[in-house]
């Protein structure tokens, strides 16, 4: 493996120090086993979470992912474009984009959410 990208609530897990985030996956995260990005999707994802009351989020979260040592993966119009012509096995449009970068890319997602394996993206959780 060479790098992973993690989900949103992996991310946010991770900030919060949420036992909910696997122990396989804090380690990968923790010893830098491998390079870990975030998705722009996710910071989206979050901060119209955050928007709609649905989400408090205690810092930045840009800034916070940053700080931790997170690389950015920007999204592309090719992965716009693969993850609008992924199956519709997964309803949420920004897990579809992080499936998309990911298989793009060739990295590991790190998820709690089991459809993602469903696309043939490789897992780690």
């Amino acid at each position: 493996m060479t790098g992973a990208l993690a989900d949103t609530q992996a991310l946010l897990w991770w900030l919060s120090d949420d036992e909910q985030l696997s122990a396989r996956a804090r380690e990968v995260i923790a010893k830098g086993e491998m390079r870990v990005y975030f998705s722009a999707a996710s910071v989206w994802e979050a901060e119209i979470k955050a928007a709609a009351g649905k989400l408090v989020m205690q810092d930045d979260l840009l800034e916070a992912l940053e700080a931790d040592g997170f690389i950015e993966l920007a999204m592309t119009a090719w992965h716009a474009r693969d993850a609008a012509r992924l199956p519709a096995l997964h309803r949420d449009p920004f897990d579809r984009m992080i499936v998309a970068q990911a298989r793009a890319e060739g990295l590991t997602v790190i998820t709690a959410d089991p459809k993602v394996a469903d696309y043939g993206a490789i897992v780690l959780w």
